[in-house]
Order: C-alpha cells, then structure tokens, then sequence
C-alpha cells in the first residue's frame, strides 16, 4: 500500500495567512497541518508516502520533513504547477503507484477518535477496489454526499445536492485499487474547470466496487481549510492534549511505537526541541523505564490502540 498527502493548492480561503505560506505548513496548535493526514498514514503502517506540492513550497516541506527518514518512513515529492482537481493526484503519482493500492488523504484533513486506527487498518485490509470514509454532518448541503442502504452498501453519491439524500459526507481520505490512476485520466472536467473526486467514486460504484466506511459518533473529522475552521481544530487539539496528558499527531511518538526508530532516535530528537512543550514530551516518552506499563493507557490514547495488538 502507497500513500499520497495532497498539499498543493494556493489556500486562498485562509488569506492573508497564505500569502507567502503553503496552508500546510501552517500550525494547528502546536505543530504543522500536514503532520495530522500524516499521522493517519503512518498509523495504518503506510511507509511510503508522496507528498504532492506546489514547485514553489515543495523544498519547504523538505526542510521540515526530509526524506521521512526521522520518522522511519520514506517520503517522496512531486510538483503539482496547478491545482486542476484531487483525481489528478493519481495521474501525477503514476509512477510511485505502480501496480500497489494506494490512500490518498487531503492535508487540510484531520480525522481522531477513540477506536480509528484500528477501524482505519481494517478497512485498508479489507477493501477491494475502492473504499471512501462518510461522516455525518449538520450540513451536508456542502460536501458530497453519500447514500447507502441497510447494509452500508453505497446506493448514490452527489456533489453538494441542494436536497441530500443523507447526512453523511464524503470525508477526505480514500483507499483505491491502481486503476485510480487510468480512471482519473478519463474523467471529465467540470464546471469549476477540474477534475472531481465524485467522479472518480462514481467510476467505482458504476462497477459495484465502492465500499463505504462510515465515521460514526466520538469520531472528529475536520477540514481547516478556513480561519474559523482552523481555530476550532486548534482549539480541540489544545483542549484534548492538556486534558488527556499526550498529544495528537506526534510523529516520532507514533514511529517509536511502531518501533520504526530508537529510544535514542527519539531522545535526540526530544533534546533538539528541548525549549518546547513538544520536545519536553519526546524526552518524557523516551525516558520512560517500564514501556509495557504505558500500555495501560491504551485505551486512553487512540494513537497507541493498535500498536498493541500488533
């Protein structure tokens, strides 16, 4: 399995703050917006992940991500000169694709709940062709949307119906077999002059192989492609964090428990970053004596939840 964040865009909604600034590079609290989607990657064991850019932020993102190495992954780039819809994410990973299933999650996507790691590996272990992620809304009207039957069998899709059908959106992570990629060459373009994810989805549930896999409550699922939106994303990373006592989307944490690097990888790491609260936490996981007594709190932390059962 493959992974692609897309990151590209020019993030319009979130100006002045972008002018200047990939929107991913942004801070949700206390650390950038693309290390949430990667997160989710890395908890399903997804190692090898193409982050896709604009050629003017690519080498910003090298800067504060590298080769994935400190992470224990693998991380890939490519350049996206125009943003001419999500499908074309497949069409430009072609080659890193190869004949592998891949997941594509959009970076201004946040997605946490107790129990969604383990659901997230599941449905990465068992779907077939395609699966999409619905999560209910207030105002579906916004979003697409998904309609499915009793059996959670995928009945219709709409791209911000004026009437939906239900209250379940389309989130923003997608799990495809690799003919996404000659699909994704064959759509046509819409009115807003790209490519759509609908489409796409549609392709697959034309053929009877979309699945669906539905969010359901104490699930958070989060779009912080706009001030307010981001504000209240950093608000609940803040608020969760200080109550709970560890921290969402911690990207050594989760390489050092999915034993990708070292204690002293981790320690290093923490010491570099020892002036903040972000370092001060590293060193606290890596000094810790007794690691199996830490899995108590599995139930706790979602972050840690399928490790152990690993």
């Amino acid at each position: 399995m493959k992974g692609i964040v897309l990151a590209g865009g020019s993030g319009t909604r979130l100006a002045p703050s972008t002018i200047g600034m990939n929107k991913h590079l942004l801070p949700v609290y206390d650390k950038p917006m693309i290390y949430y989607p990667l997160s989710v990657l890395m908890l399903g064991g997804i190692k090898d992940i193409l982050i896709i850019s604009t050629p003017e932020d690519i080498p910003h993102f090298q800067d504060l991500l590298g080769d994935g190495s400190a992470f224990g992954i693998n991380l890939h780039y490519k350049k996206q000169s125009k943003p001419n819809g999500i499908p074309e994410a497949f069409i430009l990973a072609e080659e890193f694709i190869g004949h592998d299933d891949v997941t594509l999650i959009l970076g201004d996507n946040i997605f946490y709940g107790q129990g969604f790691t383990t659901l997230f590996r599941k449905a990465l272990n068992h779907h077939r062709h395609a699966t999409i992620f619905g999560s209910r809304v207030k105002d579906p009207e916004r979003f697409g949307v998904v309609e499915f039957d009793d059996h959670q069998k995928v009945i219709s899709l709409e791209e911000k119906p004026e009437n939906p059908k239900s209250d379940f959106a389309v989130a923003g992570l997608y799990i495809y077999d690799y003919r996404a990629v000659q699909i994704a060459k064959q759509l046509p373009y819409s009115d807003r002059g790209e490519t759509e994810i609908t489409d796409l989805n549609k392709a697959y549930l034309k053929g009877n192989q979309l699945d669906v896999q539905l969010l359901g409550r104490g699930f958070a699922w989060m779009d912080t492609g706009t001030h307010e939106s981001l504000f209240e994303a950093s608000e609940f990373v803040k608020i969760t964090q200080q109550r709970q006592g560890f921290k969402i989307a911690c990207l050594e944490e989760i390489a050092y428990y999915m034993g990708y690097i070292s204690k002293q990888s981790l320690h290093q790491k923490g010491e570099s970053m020892r002036k903040t609260d972000y370092g001060q936490y590293l060193m606290e996981i890596a000094n810790r004596k007794h690691t199996e007594q830490y899995w108590e709190t599995i139930d706790k932390n979602p972050i840690l939840e399928l490790v152990k059962n690993e």
